[in-house]
């Protein structure tokens, strides 16, 4: 199964951090499974390195990469299609990162792995 994960999965993920659900580790742990990272993701990072609101041991270029290459994650590119998917979302939530992350599960009928609690609102499949 392909799922696409919220940054805040991502990035517990490779921090083997205790947020992280039992359930989401396994899911992205399950060789039969293939956790997908959002270009949405890697811009999320970006902007909130770049603000100071989350530390990285590099770069976050360099960061990221590393560690999609180490974790084998595919990575989904943001098209227009996605973008323009916003547009038909409901106001549940008004982070730009997470609608757009939302918009790519629904256009791509994929399964979101998070814990926020507004995402289940949207008619997506997620997981944690």
């Amino acid at each position: 199964m392909r799922v696409l994960l919220d940054t805040h999965a991502f990035l517990w993920w490779i921090s083997d951090s205790p947020e992280l659900s039992d359930a989401a580790r396994e899911a992205i742990a399950d060789q039969r499974n293939a956790p997908i990272f959002s270009a949405v993701s890697g811009w999320e990072i970006a902007i909130k390195a770049g603000l100071g609101r989350l530390e990285l041991p590099d770069s976050p270029a360099k960061f990221v990469n590393e560690q999609l290459s180490q974790n084998g994650l595919e990575v989904l590119p943001i098209h227009s299609r996605h973008a323009l998917g916003v547009y038909g979302l409901p106001d549940h939530h008004r982070d730009p990162f997470d609608r757009l992350l939302v918009s790519q599960a629904v256009v791509e009928k994929l399964p979101i792995l998070t814990a926020d609690p507004e995402i289940p609102r949207y008619p997506v499949e997620t997981l944690w």
